[in-house]
Order: structure tokens, then sequence, then C-alpha cells
């Protein structure tokens, strides 16, 4: 009894760290605090969960938690700043697929007829079947995310015909299936469980719907779809801690499922989406002709070198950077932070104007320039510096395309059309940084680079910028 109060504080203090590390990553001056918050946690619920529910089987599980720390570590060594979007989802799906094999750990646990009857059983099996559900639907829409973030599959939508009908179709044989298994349920015995078919088919479809929602999603809303996933994986773990009776469970996953819901509806009303037509796909299909039609021949660019670059900046008194995907892949989030204080010195006020999709998962902009030192108090957000581009001298875009893309606002029904982009070209001069002329992840061309007040500056961007560096 001594123990089980010990647990229960336990997991209450771990309940009130993850709360105060959702505070702390809401703020990037408190983020790396939130983290600690987050990993304590994270460790004091591990350690009473092992010791205060946990009675056999410790080697086996002392053999998991090496292998799986072993992995976990390996990854966070090796993987680039760039590859953290498809780590972010494969992660996920690694959510997705515990949930699962844990829903049919449950379904076959002998004492399961025993522990439970009448309505307190009916209630049970609901709860596995809907965390089987939940997580089969996380764990293939993470691995289709996986590779469209990876390159491994196409950024570009696959729209069936009728696609809305037949996701439709789909729920009603969950549902109808969730019937069946819940009748046949009790008619079952610990040696020889009921209910097989209806879940193996719900199983099957979910995975089959978890593929068919993330196919249908174009490459510009693939944030969104990073952010949905995270809060699939919280609803998932959620329902894993109901089948297992864990309240540290279940409290964990609703404040990771609804932080993630929230932060997604954030990212669709930034983006002037609504959430449904994301998941649905109801954007982006029109990427392949679009993109065909925009990539013709739309003007000359105006290239431009390093010295021209620098005495273009020497002379400006505003200048705004614009970060993109770009940066990430060249890792040029350094130089930029030296370029920046170089300019300062000079006089030149430099700010940073970040998209609320910038890069492949929400927040990728911000950390890298968190990494690199970049004062906060420079760093603002699309919505606060949308209005000041006429006062600007150079804006500075490395590596950006669909963010800082004007056929977003001329185009509504393009692959972007309505999306809310950063409007440089209002500026007296935009300078972009690319190593070619190959369009965004969205598959659209951009108008913007063939502007008459734009310089194209080719290359790897942080050769680029060190250039110009030098040349200041």
């Amino acid at each position: 009894m001594e123990f089980n109060g010990i647990l229960v504080v336990s997991y209450i203090i771990a309940i009130i760290l993850f709360i105060l590390a959702l505070g702390g990553l809401s703020n990037q001056e408190t983020a790396r605090r939130g983290n600690w918050y987050g990993i304590v946690g994270m460790a004091i619920a591990l350690v009473a969960t092992i010791w205060g529910i946990v009675t056999q089987s410790y080697i086996e599980l002392g053999a998991a938690l090496l292998i799986g720390g072993t992995i976990g570590l390996i990854a966070a060594k090796r993987v680039q700043m760039t590859q953290m979007p498809e780590l972010v989802a494969i992660l996920h799906s690694l959510v997705g697929l515990a949930a699962v094999a844990v829903g049919f750990a449950n379904f076959l646990d002998p004492g399961r007829l025993a522990h439970y009857s009448g309505i307190d059983l009916t209630i049970h099996d609901i709860e596995t079947y809907l965390g089987i559900l939940i997580g089969a639907v996380t764990f293939s829409g993470s691995v289709i995310a996986f590779g469209k973030l990876s390159g491994k599959i196409s950024g570009n939508p696959l729209i069936l015909p009728a696609r809305h009908w037949f996701n439709l179709l789909l729920l009603l044989v969950v549902i109808y299936y969730g019937y069946e298994f819940v009748v046949q349920s009790p008619t079952g015995t610990a040696a020889n469980p009921a209910g097989w078919l209806p879940l193996i088919i719900m199983t099957a479809v979910s995975l089959l719907f978890g593929i068919h929602m993330v196919m249908a999603i174009g490459g510009a809303d693939m944030p969104v779809v990073v952010s949905m996933l995270n809060s699939y994986s919280g609803w998932a773990a959620s329902a894993t801690g109901f089948m297992l009776g864990n309240d540290l469970l279940i409290v964990t996953g609703a404040l990771v499922g609804s932080s993630g819901a929230i932060l997604s509806y954030i990212m669709c009303r930034a983006m002037n989406r609504k959430f449904l037509a994301v998941i649905a796909g109801g954007f982006g299909t029109e990427s392949t002709s679009a993109a065909a039609a925009a990539a013709g021949d739309q003007g000359e660019v105006l290239p431009i070198d390093a010295e021209e670059t620098a005495m273009l900046l020497d002379s400006a008194k505003e200048v705004m950077i614009i970060p993109g995907y770009g940066m990430a892949v060249a890792q040029a989030q350094h130089i930029v932070h030296e370029l920046t204080q170089a300019l300062r010195e000079k006089g030149i006020n430099v700010r940073f104007g970040i998209h609320p999709v910038a890069g492949r998962m929400p927040g990728h902009m911000n950390v890298l320039l968190a990494e690199a030192k970049v004062p906060y108090d420079i760093v603002f957000e699309m919505d606060e510096i949308n209005e000041d581009f006429p006062d600007i001298d150079v804006s500075i875009v490395i590596g950006a395309n669909d963010i800082v893309n004007p056929s977003a606002l001329e185009e509504p029904d393009g692959p972007i059309g309505g999306m809310p982009v950063i409007e440089c070209w209002k500026g007296k001069t935009t300078l972009v940084l690319k190593r070619s002329m190959a369009t965004g992840y969205a598959g659209v061309q951009n108008p913007l680079f063939f502007k008459d007040n734009t310089r194209m500056l080719f290359g790897d961007a942080k050769d680029s910028l060190d250039a110009v560096f030098k040349a200041l």
C-alpha cells in the first residue's frame, strides 16, 4: 500500500513536469528548460512504472530498454537537422505500432474474460478496438509521411476518384466491424478468444486509411501532417493507457494529443487551410498540372555575385533574412549568424522573418537559428513583419521557395493557392540564395525569381554567404 502511494506521487510529479515541459516549449527562450522538464518527467515515469507495476520478466525488460535506448542514442547523434522531420515521422510510427501491439496483447490476455464481464468487458473491448484503430492509422500514415519527407515517395498528392466516398466507406467498415467485435468478444474463452476476424479486418482497413490519408496530401501541407501525426500518436498513447488502466499514460497521451491538435489548427489557420480539408487531401490536387504550367518561360533571372551582394548589403539600412529548408540543407545557420553580427556592427537593422511552415516541420527554422545563437528579439513571425517590406532595403531569401511564392496570392486555384506568404517582393531588392532553379517542395515554380527587383545568388548557401561575409 505504501509503495502504491509512492507510485501515485511519482506519477503526479511526472505529469506536472510534462505540463511544465509543454509550457517551456511554447517559447524559444524557455525551450531548453522545457526539454529538461520533459526528460526528468519521463525518467521518473519510467522508473516508477518499472518498479511499481512490473513484477516479473525484469531481464527481458532490461534488454528491451537497453536495445531501444542504444538505437535512440545512435539516431540522436547521427541524424542531421535536415533529417529531423522524417525522424519525427518515423518515431510517431513507432508509437502507433506500440499501440497496435498492446491492443492485440490485451485481446490475447488469458485473464481478460476473468477480469471483465458485462458492461466492463464491453468498455474494455471498445478501448482495445479504438487503441488498435488509432495506432494503425498513426503507424501507416507516419511511414508514408517519412517516405515523403525523406524523398523516397513523391511529394505530389495521390488523388483517387471519389476519394471522399472511399474514406466514408472505410469509416463505415470500421464502425460495422467494431460492433461485430464487441458482440463476438464475450462468446470466446481464455484459450480461444472470439472476435479475431473483425479485429484483423479493422486493422487492415485502418492501415489502408492511414496510407490513403497521407498520400492524398500535397507537399505544401506536409508540416501540418507532421503536427497532425504527433496528435494521433498522443491519442494512441492515451488509448493504450485506458487499455492498461495506467493513469499516467492516459494523461500524457491526452497532453500530446491535444497540444498536437491545437498546433495543427494554428498552422492551418496561418496557411489559410481547413484542417479537415487537409486531412481529406483537399489541397495540392492541381500540383502536377499547375507546376507544369508554371514551369514554362517566365522571363530571365538576374544573377549576382558575392562582391556585388556585399556592396548591396553595405549600402542598406533595413535587411530582412528569410530562412528556408535550403538553409538547413546547407547547414548555413552559423554563417548567417556571423553575417548578421557583421551587419549590425555596421549599424544596419537586421531582422528575421519566419513563415509558420518554413522547413518541413513546425518550428524547424526557429530551432536552427536558436542553435546558431541568433538573438530571439530579432526573430519575427510572418504576420509581424509582412507590413514592413515596403521599408526593407534588402530581403535575403535563403533556400526558401513556397513560403515566398507570389502565386499563392495570385493563383487561388493553384497547389498553394490561398496560403499566406512572406511578401518580400514588396521591398526594394530581394536577394535569393539557391543551388539551382529547381522548384520547391510543393513542385511549383516561383515568379519571384523573375521579378525585376530580384537578384539570384546561385550556389551552396553556406559557401555563398561565407564569400559575402569575407567581401564585407
